[in-house]
């Protein structure tokens, strides 16, 4: 997909506080087994970017990796 953004999580930071759950349900989720994050959507449209954007700023980790795509 050429738009919107592309959401990815970087190896090893996730601790599993589930603040991007919260915010946006749709396009994370939690590993029943260790509670780490589960990204179920990767491509965000241009409408949820503001969402995602927020999800990704409570990461107490930063866990959370938003890119362009080109």
């Amino acid at each position: 997909m050429t738009n919107g953004t592309h959401i990815s999580i970087a190896p090893g930071k996730c601790i599993g506080a589930g603040n991007c759950v919260e915010q946006a349900e749709d396009y994370f989720d939690q590993n029943d087994d260790d509670a780490l994050v589960v990204v179920l959507q990767s491509t965000v449209p241009a409408e949820d970017r503001a969402r995602v954007e927020r999800a990704a700023n409570v990461c107490p980790v930063a866990a959370i990796i938003l890119s362009d795509n080109a």
